[in-house]
């Protein structure tokens, strides 16, 4: 037989194999993106209108369908039962979609409450806020807790990115949000104190995470203002200041 034909048969050969090598490393290698259906992740979310404090979001129903959910004391849940929930569709977007009463977009922000307005984008903060007067835009501004423990022991927590897109903000494990609306030019507060050191709480493990207002039991239950919490070192940055580095503890 000619030559050529044996180089061409050892080619075909050559070829085979390496096209089955090649999805063998591909399949090995498939990344998947969190948090997934059998994710449980933790985070801290708080609202600031107009430079003022909004309450904490009461507790999600319990017995939904929803996977987002908060605890109340402005503690998110992230357990995605679906894929609408997982990876790059765990949002901020999706959360308040899911949340009765809270309407969150890029341009709109509506908290439940007393007075439960809707803001827009380019509408002036009311009258009796700090901002008062001021042109706003709805924004979100989120840091991170890490799991790597400073010189004193204290938790770093880095970030303090702001957005004008909060809509499609992702939702992390060991979170920080703030969202709001005011002026752009002036950044987010971070979550109260007590909102964090709930988070660390859960995160330690020294308190349940209750989706429920329970009756007060007879019996006195343990009492978790003994347990002495790490302080929370932050490293911020917004594309509107420079970086800056402090050490706070959360408040009992």
């Amino acid at each position: 037989m000619p030559v050529n034909w044996y180089a061409a048969l050892v080619l075909i050969v050559l070829l085979g194999i390496g096209s089955v090598a090649l999805a063998k490393i591909e399949y090995g290698t498939t990344s998947v993106t969190l948090p997934t259906t059998n994710t449980t992740w933790h985070a801290a979310l708080a609202f600031d209108i107009c430079g003022t404090p909004q309450a904490a979001l009461p507790a999600s129903p319990t017995g939904g369908s929803a996977g987002l959910t908060t605890t109340g004391s402005g503690i998110l849940l992230i357990t995605p039962k679906g894929p609408s929930e997982a990876g790059a569709n765990a949002t901020l977007g999706k959360f308040a979609s899911e949340y009765t009463g809270l309407t969150l977009t890029n341009t709109t922000l509506r908290v439940p409450g007393a007075k439960a307005l809707v803001y827009t984008n380019g509408e002036k903060c009311p009258a009796g806020t700090p901002d008062a007067g001021k042109k706003g835009i709805v924004q979100a501004r989120s840091w991170v807790l890490s799991t790597t423990p400073g010189k004193n022991g204290e938790i770093n927590e880095v970030g303090g990115n702001t957005t004008t897109e909060p809509e499609s903000l992702s939702l992390l494990n060991r979170q920080l949000i703030t969202v709001g609306f005011g002026p752009a030019g002036r950044p987010l507060p971070k979550p109260p104190g007590t909102t964090i050191t709930a988070l660390l709480q859960v995160l330690a493990g020294t308190v349940p995470v209750a989706t429920t207002t329970l009756p007060v039991p007879v019996s006195t239950p343990p009492s978790v203002s003994s347990t002495t919490l790490p302080a929370v070192r932050s490293t911020s940055t917004t594309s509107s200041s420079p970086s800056a580095t402090s050490t706070t503890k959360p408040k009992k």
